[in-house]
């Protein structure tokens, strides 16, 4: 029997939300008002929540031997690529060119959620996000984020934990 939503957005749902919804999965949608002038989406988010950064994962996209791949990382921190490569049993990860990345997984940037993306790819969890009973993903656009447990987080994502996080 599938868990019921604690909270849910009702209407206007972004793909992550439907995604959630449709998966029973318990969550808390959490909106702030994004400041475009604002230079890092992720620490934006975690102060207009009062989250601290390390519970506060933004999504990058990568591209690990020519295969798009989703890292999801601490704001507080960065992405280690080598470690983002090795964790998917490739050799050379960078930075997907961001049109791949909006047009792969359907979101802009600074919304891109590692849930409800257009196309499923394969996908890295930092470890740290264990350290956590629930951590903060966007939701889907800016100003948005969604508030879950890592194993809810990973289970809807397919992904595996490994440390990708830097500092």
């Amino acid at each position: 029997m599938a868990k019921k939503p604690k909270k849910q957005h009702q209407s206007g749902g972004t793909p992550a939300t439907v995604a959630l919804t449709a998966a029973g999965t318990d969550f808390t949608l959490h909106a702030y008002e994004h400041d475009p002038a604002s230079a890092s989406y992720g620490e934006e988010a975690a102060e207009a929540l009062g989250v601290s950064p390390d519970r506060v994962f933004k999504t990058l996209v990568a591209d690990v031997d020519g295969r798009l791949t989703v890292a999801v990382v601490p704001v507080a921190g960065s992405l280690d690529l080598k470690a983002l490569a090795s964790a998917v049993g490739g050799k050379r990860a960078a930075l997907a060119d961001p049109a791949a990345a909006e047009r792969t997984t359907g979101y802009v940037l600074g919304g891109i959620s590692p849930l409800g993306q257009r196309k499923r790819l394969p996908t890295v969890l930092d470890a740290s996000a264990r350290d956590h009973g629930t951590v903060c993903v966007s939701a889907g656009r800016r100003g948005l984020e969604v508030e879950l447990s890592p194993a809810d987080l990973a289970s809807l994502t397919g992904a595996v934990f490994a440390a990708i996080g830097r500092g």
